[in-house]
């Protein structure tokens, strides 16, 4: 497996120095630079790399505002650089793979190295395992019925934890912890049993992030953990509630009622 990575910098002598550093890993290919933050958007959505090491801040559009910027494709992994302890924070919320302190520490280095394999890899099984199930679906429509169902190796490109900074803390969620999620604008509310915590993304955004078969949307502003259902209370007009394991109720609008049926057999 090849990393192709680009790496961004405003500076010239910091591009250099992570040249230098990456040359012992012969897995990782650097196939650009970039001096500032309109370039690297336009060369991310050209040249498609793997990986991007990207320096926080630079003149212009710094590290934050080229993530936001590629975001319409399938955007790489992203490896923030900072002197700036600060920038932590704003790196996990954008779920990066990792940040690292210049100057860069090269046993951080290789740790990062080894978070981007693991998640390539996850991430290229999935790939190839859904262009099997496509194949096999056309060509061989009996074989799909002996396939198994998607399990837990088709769960692992979901995440098991997301990173919530509130009230200028970072607090790392278990997913199966959470209960519901309740939108507001461009705010997720996340409900635990014990805790309610505030997620700046849209819904659409954090639905991609979790697993549907566990996850789901019951009403246009909520997603529920269907794990944590412990009772279906019917309700007027077509519409029911969600009796939680906490034993808060959440409502399921009409146009999801396809949600319960798989409570109601």
């Amino acid at each position: 497996m090849t990393i192709r990575t680009i790496i961004v910098d405003d500076e010239k002598l910091a591009i250099q120095g992570l040249q230098l550093r990456l040359e012992k890993y012969p897995d990782v290919e650097i196939i650009d630079t970039c001096a500032n933050g309109r370039e690297a958007i336009r060369k991310i959505k050209t040249e498609k790399p793997d990986l991007v090491f990207l320096d926080i801040q630079m003149p212009g559009f710094d590290g934050f505002s080229v993530v936001k910027g590629v975001m319409e494709i399938e955007p790489p992994l992203f490896v923030f650089v900072t002197a700036y302890q600060e920038h932590a924070v704003r790196a996990f919320e954008a779920n990066a793979v990792n940040y690292l302190m210049k100057p860069v520490d090269e046993t951080k280095l290789d740790d990062t190295l080894a978070r981007v394999r693991q998640r390539l890899t996850e991430k290229r099984s999935a790939e190839e395992a859904e262009k099997l199930k496509n194949v096999l679906a056309e060509v061989a429509p009996d074989a799909m019925e002996q396939m198994p169902e998607e399990g837990d190796a088709g769960a692992d490109r979901y995440e098991k934890l997301i990173n919530i900074k509130d009230r200028g803390q970072i607090f790392r969620i278990d997913v199966d912890s959470i209960e519901h999620i309740e939108a507001a604008g461009d705010y997720m509310c996340i409900r635990t049993a014990d805790n309610s915590l505030i997620l700046r993304e849209t819904m659409k955004d954090l639905e991609r992030r979790l697993d549907p078969r566990v996850f789901q949307r019951v009403h246009r502003s909520t997603i529920v953990n269907l794990n944590q259902v412990r009772q279906v209370k019917p309700h007027t007009n077509g519409e029911c509630f969600l009796v939680l394991d906490s034993g808060a109720q959440v409502k399921v609008s009409r146009s999801y009622r396809d949600v319960i049926a798989r409570f109601v057999h």
